[in-house]
């Protein structure tokens, strides 16, 4: 028996886990993750399913708090500690890649005005400015002068940033509704949140007192994103928006494996070995000697964007072709665990 979040409205894991489970007669059973009794709710299953998500405030307030008490209690859980404690974390990412000499674009943060300043004195531009958190592009900007450099500094030392972009938000569903891709309802949604930005931008409050920069990598027209899970890997190629460096978000996706560099399948399972983790989607850049720049990881993705790749690596870098499921393979390496503990 295992258990999963009843969340089966969201675009997030749940509903998949549950139809694997549909498929394969697979025992389990739903349960509430905010129930004040979920500990009690788990006992008598072997693992716990529950894909959080950065835009809830409810996960907001207590995802990694259930999720790391029950990883330390040794109960199977998805994700687990090493997988999800730096999600939606691209500070926390910082320190980790660089600990693991992974190929993390260079990358600056600071926690006081005057050492941002005397840095920006001494580098160059661009330079991409980010928050620590925000998907899809979100709180991602390009710092092209020294002085847009300082008006970003003097921002995060004084009133700070909102961790919800209303402007961009809406700038976005616009373009999205002129390529097709969402309908007209969206952009509507985009005028409210200017006036009522969501919930969990409240329960976030501003960022404020560091500020956070990347070397701006010229010559890319989309980003590579590989999704490690357990012993296998898939990827997609993401194409920049219109007029723009950023990749993420965009829904311009090319799934022909061929344009995938191996070498950024190779980097991705090696890093995968030093996290230790159970899944892990990283973005890449490629440099001018088309050499693989990390540029964030997550544990999650957006799962409706994945049905179309075409196959799948192992470790071996073999590539095997056809239809799979990712979300089962979750599963079945945590049936796994949970029949090893």
């Amino acid at each position: 028996m295992i258990a999963i979040h009843n969340n089966l409205r969201d675009h997030l894991f749940h509903f998949r886990w549950k139809a694997y489970c549909d498929e394969f007669d697979i025992p389990y059973k739903l349960v509430d993750c905010y129930a004040s009794n979920i500990i009690e709710e788990l006992k008598g299953c072997k693992a716990l399913f529950f894909h959080f998500n950065q835009a809830s405030p409810r996960d907001n307030v207590m995802a990694k708090s259930l999720i790391f008490s029950l990883d330390q209690a040794g109960i199977p859980i998805f994700p687990d500690f090493k997988t999800a404690w730096h999600f939606d974390d691209k500070v926390g990412q910082k320190y980790l890649l660089e600990a693991l000499d992974a190929p993390l674009v260079p990358t600056w943060v600071f926690y006081d005005k005057n050492s941002a300043n005397q840095w920006i004195v001494n580098t160059t531009f661009p330079k991409v400015f980010k928050l620590r958190g925000g998907a899809g592009s979100q709180n991602v900007q390009l710092v092209r002068t020294a002085a847009e450099a300082k008006k970003m500094v003097n921002k995060a030392f004084s009133s700070g940033f909102a961790a919800y972009d209303s402007v961009g938000s809406l700038k976005e569903r616009f373009r999205k509704w002129r390529s097709g891709k969402v309908p007209a309802s969206e952009v509507g949604k985009g005028l409210v949140r200017l006036v009522q930005p969501p919930r969990y931008a409240k329960v976030m409050g501003n960022e404020m007192d560091y500020v956070y920069f990347q070397e701006f990598i010229p010559e890319n027209d989309a980003d590579i994103r590989v999704v490690v899970v357990g012993d296998k890997a898939f990827a997609i190629k993401r194409m920049n928006r219109e007029n723009d460096f950023r990749a993420s978000g965009s829904g311009f996706i090319v799934y022909d494996e061929k344009q995938i560099p191996l070498n950024c399948v190779q980097i991705s399972f090696e890093v995968q070995q030093k996290l230790q983790a159970q899944c892990i989607a990283y973005d890449y850049v490629m440099d001018q000697n088309q050499n693989p720049l990390l540029v964030e990881i997550s544990f999650g993705f957006a799962n409706q964007g994945y049905d179309a790749c075409t196959g799948y690596w192992d470790q071996e870098l073999n590539w095997h072709p056809g239809k799979f499921n990712p979300y089962g393979w979750m599963v079945d390496m945590m049936i796994q665990k949970g029949t090893k503990a």
